[in-house]
C-alpha cells in the first residue's frame, strides 16, 4: 500500500500512534506501535483487525484472561548460550513469570480454539511446560531471593553465616552496654562502616577502647571503634560471604545450562508475550475509542453508519461535549464525492473522518463506527489537507498543493482513495477553479475514489454532471445561521457567505455592495444553493413529523389488532368450553336415563340386553362423532400452516419486478424516508429524482415503485 508521511500527519494518525504507545508494556510493542502504518496485503490486514476483535469480545464478555504483566527477556537469551556469562538474579524471576504467564495462556486458549482461532494461532509453536518453572523454584524463593537449599554447601555457608552473625552482635551489644555505663559513648552509640557494625566513642575517650579506629565525624568529636573482639570474627563473616557468591554462581551456572537446553521454548515466550503485547494495546485503543470491525467488501464500497472522528469524539468526551455521528456511503457510482457549505461547518473534519477511518482500518485497528457499518481495501491513501507551505524549497502554498496534484495524477487508479481539502484553493479563484476542474475530472477518469471538499461552483456542477460523482453539504441552521455538523448526500450546498456576514456585524450596505460587484449568475448560484437548503430542511422536518405520526398510527393499530385477537382467543375459548360443558351435559343426562332403565329386580342375565344393546350404539356414535372431530381439527391445522408458510415466501422474495418499472416520469417512494417523488433522470442505478422543490440523486435500490 502507498502512504506517505505527510498523509498520515494531515490525518492525525501520529496521534493515535501516540495513545498506542502509553499501551503497552514492553519495549518492542512500543517500537512496532510507534512505526505503526498500513500494512502490506490484504489477507495479513485481515488477521490483524480479527485478532484485536478476539480480544476485544474476550474483555467485553469478561472473560478471566490471563493478565500480562510482564519483562522482555533480550538480556536473558542473549547470555543464555554464552559460556560463564552471568545472568542477573532478575533475569531468572523474569523467565520464571514469562512461562508462567505463557501456560496461564496456552490454559486459557485450550478448548477455547473455536471462539478465537486468530489468538490460538499466536501460541502454535509454544507448549505447556512446568519443567522452568520447577527449575528455577528450586533455586529462588517467591521473593526472587536465592534459597539456603539451593545446594548443601550453600546451606552449610548459610549456617556458618548466621552463627558468626549471632556472636559479632552478641560480642558488640556486651561491649556497647559497659561503654554506656562508663559514658564513652556519643548521642547515636553505633553505626555501620563498610558494612560493619561499630561504636560511636566521644573521642577524648577513644584511647580507652580496645579495638581498631575506623573512622570519625565531620567535627572530629566522635570516633568510631570496631571492637576488638570482633575484628576476627568480621573477617570471617566477610569471608563466608565471598564463599556464598561463589556457591550462588556455581548454583546459576547449573541452572542456566538447564534453561538453556529450553533456549528455544524461551524465545517463544519473548515473540508470544511482545505479540499480545501489540495487540493488547491496539484492543485497549478500540474499547477507548468504542471502536468496531466493519464488514470488509471485495468490491470497492463503503457504508459507515454512526462514523465519528475517533481523535474528536475523545476530545470532545472529554469536556463533556455531544460529536455528531456521520453516515457515508460510496460505491462504483458514487466514487468521487464532492462535500461544500459554509467555512466551520464540518466539512474538513467529515473529510479527515473518512480517511483516517480507512488507514486505521488498513493498519489493523478497529474504527469508530456502528458494527453494521461496511468498508473496503485500498492499495493508495493520499491526501491534500491544510497549509503546508515549503519554506526549504521556497514554495507557496498553491505551488506545493500543485506539486502534490501532480503526484497524485502520476499514481491514482480504481484502488486509490483521494482525500482532497479546499480543492484548487491558493490561486486567482477563476484561473484556479478552472485548473481545479480539469484535475478533478481527470482524476475521475483514473476511477479513482475520492473525497474532496470545496466553495467553488464549478466543481459542485460537475459533480452533478458526472455519473459517478455525487454533490454533499454540511446542513446549516438557516434561522440561527449556525452549522448543525450534520452530513448530508445528494445536493451541494451554499457557503452562506453574506448571511454569516451579516450575523457577524458586517453592515448590510457593505454586504448590498460586495454582491453587486459579483457576477449576478453566481449570486443567484449561491442564492438558489441556499434556498434549496432551506427547503430541504423543512422537507426534511415534515418529512420526521410525518414518519413519526405513521409509527404513531401504525402503533396504535397493532395494539387494536393485537387486543382485537386476545378478545377474539378468549370469546373462542368461552364458545369451547360452553360446547364442552353441554356436551357432557347431555352424555350426563343420557347415562342418566341408561341407570334409570336398568333392571336390578331379576336374576334373570337377558333382562337388560335390549339396553345394553342400546349402550353400545350410542357409545358408537359418539366415538364416531369424536373421531371426526379430530379428523376436521388436525386438517384446519395444516391448512393454517401451509398458509403461513406461503405467507412466509411471499414475504422473503422481494418484488424485483417492480424495480425494473422504473422509468423516467415514473412516480417512485423513498423507502428510508417514504417520501413520493418523480424520476426526471435515469443513470444505470444512479437516479434523480423529484421531491417538490428539491432534486435528489437516489440509488435505484433505495426506491420502490408506485406507478
Amino acid at each position: 500500500m502507498t502512504i506517505d508521511q505527510q498523509t498520515l500527519e494531515d490525518l492525525e494518525f501520529t496521534t493515535l500512534r501516540d495513545w498506542l504507545q502509553t499501551y503497552a508494556i514492553g519495549l518492542t510493542a512500543k517500537e512496532r506501535l510507534g512505526t505503526l502504518s498500513p500494512i502490506r496485503g490484504k489477507e495479513k490486514i485481515k488477521i490483524a483487525l480479527r485478532q484485536v476483535n478476539e480480544l476485544k469480545n474476550i474483555r467485553t464478555e469478561g472473560e478471566p484472561f490471563p493478565h500480562l504483566d510482564f519483562e522482555e527477556l533480550k538480556e536473558e537469551l542473549k547470555l543464555l548460550p554464552i559460556k560463564k556469562a552471568s545472568i542477573q538474579l532478575e533475569g531468572f524471576m523474569r523467565i520464571l513469570y514469562a512461562s508462567q504467564i505463557t501456560n496461564r495462556l496456552l490454559y486459557f486458549f485450550n478448548k477455547r480454539e473455536g471462539d478465537y482461532p486468530l489468538l490460538s494461532k499466536v501460541l502454535e509453536h509454544t507448549y505447556f511446560t512446568e519443567e522452568i518453572i520447577k527449575a528455577i523454584e528450586m533455586v529462588f524463593d517467591k521473593h526472587g531471593k536465592v534459597k539456603d537449599d539451593a545446594s548443601p554447601a550453600l546451606f552449610e555457608i548459610r549456617m556458618n553465616l548466621k552463627t558468626v552473625k549471632k556472636q559479632i552482635n552478641r560480642n558488640f551489644d556486651k561491649a556497647a552496654r559497659k561503654l554506656m555505663k562508663d559514658n564513652l559513648l556519643g548521642d547515636t552509640k553505633e553505626t555501620f562502616i563498610n558494612d560493619r557494625r561499630v561504636l560511636t566513642v566521644l573521642s577524648n575517650h577513644k584511647r580507652k577502647i580496645p579495638g581498631s579506629v575506623v573512622g570519625s565525624s565531620n567535627t572530629g568529636s566522635l570516633t568510631y571503634i570496631e571492637p576488638e573482639v570482633n575484628i576476627a570474627l568480621n573477617n570471617e563473616f566477610e569471608l563466608l560471604q565471598d564463599d556464598e557468591r561463589k556457591e550462588i554462581f556455581k548454583i546459576l551456572q547449573v541452572l542456566k545450562g538447564q534453561l538453556l537446553s529450553h533456549i528455544e521454548l524461551i524465545k517463544e515466550y519473548q515473540q508470544v508475550l511482545t505479540e499480545f503485547d501489540f495487540i493488547n494495546a491496539k484492543t485497549k485503543l478500540a474499547l477507548l475509542l468504542e471502536c468496531n470491525l466493519p464488514s470488509i467488501m471485495e468490491d470497492l464500497e463503503m457504508e459507515l453508519f454512526d462514523a465519528y472522528h475517533p481523535i474528536l469524539w475523545k476530545t470532545n468526551k472529554d469536556q463533556k461535549k455531544n460529536t455528531k455521528p456521520q453516515y457515508i456511503k460510496m460505491n462504483k457510482f458514487a466514487r468521487m464525492l464532492v462535500i461544500s457549505g459554509p467555512n466551520a461547518g464540518g466539512k474538513s473534519i467529515t473529510l479527515k473522518s473518512v480517511g483516517l477511518l480507512q488507514v486505521m482500518l488498513q493498519s489493523g485497528l478497529l474504527v469508530s463506527v456502528g458494527a453494521n457499518s461496511k468498508m473496503c481495501l485500498f492499495e493508495n491513501v493520499l491526501s491534500d489537507i491544510g497549509d503546508n507551505q515549503s519554506i526549504t524549497n521556497e514554495l507557496s502554498t498553491y505551488s506545493y498543493r500543485l506539486k502534490r496534484m501532480n503526484e497524485f495524477l502520476q499514481v491514482a487508479n480504481k484502488q486509490t482513495l483521494l482525500l482532497l481539502d479546499e480543492f484548487g484553493t491558493g490561486s486567482d479563484p477563476d484561473l484556479g477553479g478552472a485548473l481545479a476542474e480539469v484535475i478533478f475530472e481527470e482524476l475521475y477518469n483514473k476511477k479513482s475514489f475520492g473525497v474532496i471538499t470545496t466553495h467553488y461552483n464549478n466543481i459542485k456542477l460537475k459533480a452533478d454532471q458526472l455519473r459517478n460523482a455525487i454533490n454533499g453539504s454540511m446542513l446549516f441552521n438557516t434561522e440561527t445561521l449556525e452549522p448543525t455538523y450534520t452530513f448530508s448526500t445528494g445536493q451541494p450546498g451554499s457557503s452562506f457567505t453574506f448571511e454569516v456576514a451579516k450575523i457577524n456585524g458586517i453592515p448590510s450596505k457593505l454586504i448590498e455592495e460586495a454582491k453587486n460587484k459579483l457576477d449576478h449568475k453566481k449570486v443567484r448560484m449561491d442564492k438558489l444553493l441556499n434556498q434549496l437548503q432551506k427547503e430541504k430542511t423543512y422537507l426534511s422536518k415534515l418529512n420526521k413529523e410525518h414518519i413519526e405520526a405513521q409509527d404513531l398510527a401504525q402503533n396504535a393499530l397493532n395494539e387494536y389488532e393485537q387486543k382485537r385477537d386476545h378478545y377474539d382467543a378468549k370469546l373462542k375459548s368461552f364458545r369451547s368450553s360452553s360446547e364442552s360443558n353441554q356436551r357432557f351435559i347431555q352424555a350426563g343426562k343420557k347415562l342418566v336415563s341408561f341407570i334409570e332403565k336398568y333392571n336390578t329386580a331379576t336374576r334373570k342375565k337377558s333382562i337388560n340386553n335390549d339396553l345394553l344393546e342400546e349402550v353400545r350404539k350410542y357409545l358408537a356414535v359418539e366415538k364416531s362423532k369424536t373421531e371426526t372431530a379430530k379428523q376436521l381439527q388436525k386438517k384446519e391445522q395444516l391448512a393454517k400452516q401451509g398458509k403461513g408458510k406461503r405467507k412466509k415466501s411471499a414475504k422473503q422474495t422481494p418484488d424485483i419486478h417492480q424495480k425494473e418499472k422504473i422509468v423516467v416520469g415514473s412516480r417512485v417512494k423513498l423507502i428510508t424516508t417514504k417520501q413520493i417523488g418523480t424520476v426526471e433522470e435515469m443513470k444505470g442505478e444512479n437516479i434523480v429524482v423529484s421531491f417538490g422543490f428539491a432534486r435528489m440523486k437516489v440509488d435505484k435500490s433505495k426506491l420502490s415503485f408506485i406507478d
